[in-house]
């Protein structure tokens, strides 16, 4: 599945509908009904969509998984350092991001290279010094095509691929997926539009605000 024009609309007027602390954000991705018994009854519940398993390496050649992001909310993105198009965009506007919660050990950002020929490891950690991003909390990872690409589509629901006659070799979204503390998609924001990320910012805080209700 991936994000079609009328789902991208709907997102972002679900998105731009709860800056307001007291609303939750939706819930994105597929869903499935399922049953199970509470109190002796059998009720419908709802089973959401998840970031499944993974491990990558990131920007200091260190093993990253889906365990380094238990208890932290994410923003996640797909790019490659030698992107001639959107990607500079994208970071700058991450940026933003980065310095708006810089210190906050419950948020992380994520951004997966989709380049894995030539963004190896000590590549991303060039770049992510010549950013400004050298910070635990903002990691750059690298995987084997089959692992970044099915983790992008699949889960993410963010389209890449190799293509020789596109610029710098490479298409890709330029999507910021906002993903909760229970691994669910709760945004989808253009990366290349500072007010879709200005959203996301005020998202961000009500989604953090979402768990302190919960206290």
């Amino acid at each position: 599945m991936k994000f079609t024009s009328l789902s991208v609309i709907m997102i972002l007027i679900l998105a731009s509908c709860s800056s307001d602390n007291k609303k939750r954000l939706p819930i994105l991705g597929n869903r499935e009904p399922v049953e199970k018994t509470v109190d002796g009854k059998l009720v419908t519940d709802t089973l959401y969509q998840t970031i499944p398993s993974f491990r990558f390496l990131n920007q200091d050649s260190v093993a990253f998984t889906d365990k380094d992001l238990d208890g932290k909310i994410y923003v996640t993105d797909f790019f490659f350092t030698s992107c001639p198009s959107i990607c500079p965009v994208m970071h700058r506007n991450m940026m933003k991001v980065f310095q708006e919660y810089k210190g906050n050990d419950q948020v992380r950002i994520v951004s997966h290279t989709i380049d894995f020929k030539y963004d190896t490891p000590s590549k991303l950690k060039a770049y992510a010094k010549k950013l400004g991003a050298e910070s635990d909390q903002w990691q750059f990872l690298w995987g084997n095509k089959n692992d970044v690409y099915n983790i992008a589509e699949k889960n993410y629901l963010v389209a890449v691929n190799e293509d020789k006659n596109a610029p710098g070799g490479y298409i890709h979204q330029g999507w910021f997926i906002l993903v909760d503390k229970e691994k669910r998609l709760r945004g989808a924001y253009d990366g290349t539009k500072p007010d879709q990320v200005d959203q996301m910012i005020a998202d961000m805080k009500t989604l953090l605000d979402e768990y302190k209700d919960q206290e």
